[in-house]
C-alpha cells in the first residue's frame, strides 16, 4: 500500500481543494496510459457527517471535479491529456493506508502481496480473510480454512474490503 512518488505529489495537491468540498480524501489512484493518463479519486464522507449517516452524493463528487480540475490545471502535475474520475470508495473499497484497514477490524479484507507468505505447502500471494488485528508493522488475517497470516505492511501491494451481505 505504499504510493508511488506521483501519487503522492497528487495527493498533497488535490487534498486542500477536496476538503475545501466538505468531503475527506480516502484516496486517489493514477496510471498512466501513454497519450491519455487516467485520475481516479476517492472520497468520503467527513467522520462527523458519517455519525450522522451522510453519504458521498453525487452532487459531492461533481463539486470535488470541479475543484480538482481547477488546481491542477493550475499546477499542471500531469504530462498530456488526462481522464479524472471521482467517486465514493464503494462497499469494496479499497484501502490507501493501514490506518484506514483500523475500522474494519473483524471484517473480510482480500490482500494482494508483494511476496508470498504461508508455509511451503500453503504459499500465496493474495490472502482473503477475516482482519483479525493490526500491529505496529505487521496484520493478522484467518482465512475461511482456518490458517493465520501475519502480514507485514511493506508486503502489501493492494488491500480491499469483501462486500458481505447484512455488514
Amino acid at each position: 500500500m505504499k504510493l508511488s512518488n506521483k501519487v503522492a505529489q497528487l495527493t498533497a495537491i488535490i487534498e486542500p481543494a477536496v476538503a475545501a468540498c466538505d468531503v475527506a480524501l480516502w484516496g486517489v489512484e493514477f496510471s498512466p496510459q501513454g497519450g491519455r493518463s487516467l485520475m481516479r479519486i476517492y472520497i468520503e464522507a467527513l467522520p462527523e457527517d458519517k455519525a450522522f449517516g451522510k453519504q458521498v452524493t453525487i452532487e459531492d463528487c461533481a463539486a470535488v471535479t470541479h475543484q480538482v480540475s481547477g488546481v491542477l490545471e493550475v499546477h499542471d502535475p500531469i504530462a498530456g491529456e488526462f481522464i479524472l474520475e471521482v467517486s465514493s470508495p464503494g462497499l469494496d473499497r479499497a484501502f490507501f493506508s493501514v490506518e484506514q484497514l483500523q475500522d474494519y477490524i473483524g471484517q473480510t479484507v482480500s490482500l494482494r502481496l508483494i511476496k508470498a507468505v504461508g508455509s511451503d505447502s500453503s504459499k500465496r500471494r493474495k490472502v482473503t480473510g477475516k482482519l483479525e488485528q493490526i500491529g505496529d508493522k505487521q496484520l493478522t488475517v484467518v482465512i475461511p480454512e482456518g490458517d493465520v497470516f501475519t502480514i507485514a505492511f511493506d508486503n502489501i501491494d493492494k488491500a480491499n474490503l469483501v462486500y458481505q451481505e447484512g455488514r
